[in-house]
């Protein structure tokens, strides 16, 4: 199967309903944010669909089950993947899911507990 033509079930985790299925030319990635007709979604899991052929299983198409979000003003690269918010913060969950625990709508920069992360 060719990379560029990966046939996607674009699932909506609540509530639950199929949004339909694309043709998506990049692999998604829980953590990654897709649009699709005008929203925008966060990945949160990627399951794989096979079909017995000829004897053996063959990637049939990929499922991604989503959730309706605004992609993030305020990213952080902490070890070669993007997380949410200031990757500075003691209290930063280095997610590509959340922000953190005290302050997980943000932004950063106005928050009340912005602590300095002592490794950082």
């Amino acid at each position: 199967m060719e990379p560029d033509s990966l046939p996607t079930e674009i699932i909506l985790t609540h509530p639950r309903q199929s949004l339909g299925n694309v043709k998506l030319d990049w692999t998604p990635q829980p953590g990654n944010y897709l649009d699709l007709e005008g929203k925008t979604y966060a990945v949160l899991e990627r399951r794989h669909r096979y079909h017995l052929r000829s004897g053996r299983y063959r990637l049939h198409k990929v499922a991604i089950y989503v959730q309706s979000a605004p992609r993030p003003s305020e990213k952080s690269l902490v070890a070669g993947r993007w997380v949410i918010g200031d990757a500075s913060c003691r209290y930063n969950a280095h997610s590509e899911l959340i922000r953190c625990a005290v302050n997980p709508e943000g932004p950063c920069d106005r928050c009340r507990f912005y602590e300095l992360h002592p490794e950082a």
